[in-house]
């Protein structure tokens, strides 16, 4: 493989910035398993404040920081709603029944976040056949949906039906920065009416490692303790966690040239004869392109061995993500390589 990879297949491939090793190497550190580590308990106060929350919690990852939460949430036998190709049911390894014995109910939307008559009906009654409705779960930006955003309008009136019929509110925020920058608006307005939200520092944001948890100091007296037993607890975490302050502070301004870069992306691939590219339903970093002539596997050989990587998520279906490590050049280079497939 080339040295020089320009490497799309995630936003979770950047480097930590120079400043972030040098924030690392000085970072005041303490046991975190004991409360003693000033350096995440200052990340944790800066997410709340940045989240809109009372509190927050470091963990090591946005899978657990959300299945830590659906277990404070949910007790075995209860029901969650999601869309169907929300991360915490397709990618997080069945932790939903694994770890929380709670089962899952899917729903239908193209673009990621379903309609408030859908939630609506899919809350069960009282019936004691049935399993009890207990929570919502949304993810803003969605990913598998390619980055769709859903409005802090929309996020309200979600978060309504859901607590009129007596659930909590659950939002993947994964990709949450990146949603409020291509809506213009605050992270915190996104979640204002969420129960509990994650924010994933190591994607967009640029951090090596970690998520935050934010909700109420009664939610987040839970999840620490299902943080321990989950395995998530850290000793001398400060290290990391002084990477992630650097990222909460400035990875938000770095976002809106990684949603110019992926239209840049979408419009070029839309001009391919091979592809098939919904320019309109790129709103953030996220390109999903349909290979209607030839397989996603033969177009990621071609690229690999152009020294591009993208990662498909099905048999013809690629994902290109943008981060900041990959400049205009690299976008590009991609191109460039996809214009040369013969499909």
């Amino acid at each position: 493989m080339p040295v020089s990879t320009a490497d799309f297949r995630s936003d979770t491939m950047t480097a930590p910035t120079a400043a972030m090793r040098a924030a690392m190497a000085a970072a005041e550190v303490g046991d975190d398993v004991w409360g003693e580590d000033p350096t995440v308990r200052e990340l944790e106060r800066e997410g709340a404040r940045v989240l809109g929350k009372p509190a927050a919690l470091y963990l090591p990852s946005g899978t657990m920081a959300n299945q830590v939460a659906i277990h404070v949430h949910c007790r075995a036998g209860d029901e969650l709603i999601c869309e169907e190709r929300s991360h915490v049911f397709v990618y997080e390894g069945g932790s939903i029944a694994r770890l929380s014995g709670t089962q899952t109910r899917t729903l239908a939307a193209a673009g990621g976040f379903p309609t408030v008559e859908q939630v609506r009906a899919a809350i069960r009654s009282t019936d004691l056949h049935y399993p009890r409705s207990q929570l919502l779960v949304l993810e803003n930006s969605h990913n598998m949906a390619g980055g769709r955003v859903l409005d802090v309008a929309g996020m309200a009136a979600l978060a309504a039906v859901a607590h009129d019929h007596g659930l909590q509110v659950h939002v993947d925020g994964a990709r949450l920065m990146n949603a409020a920058v291509a809506l213009g608006c605050a992270a915190s307005e996104l979640v204002a009416h969420a129960d509990s939200t994650t924010l994933c520092l190591s994607k967009g944001l640029g951090a090596p490692v970690g998520s935050l948890l934010a909700g109420s100091s009664e939610f987040i007296a839970p999840a620490l303790r299902a943080r321990k037993a989950f395995g998530g607890g850290m000793r001398q975490a400060g290290v990391i966690a002084a990477a992630g302050r650097l990222a909460l502070a400035e990875g938000p301004a770095l976002l809106a040239a990684d949603h110019i870069r992926a239209r840049r992306l979408a419009t070029g691939l839309a001009d391919l004869p091979w592809a098939s590219v919904d320019i309109d339903a790129v709103e953030t970093n996220i390109v999903m392109v349909e290979v209607v002539r030839g397989t996603a596997a033969a177009l990621l050989a071609h690229l690999e061995a152009s020294g591009v990587r993208a990662a498909a998520t099905g048999p013809a279906r690629v994902r290109f993500v943008t981060h900041r490590d990959v400049d205009d050049d690299a976008v590009e280079r991609c191109l460039l390589a996809c214009r040369g497939h013969a499909a």
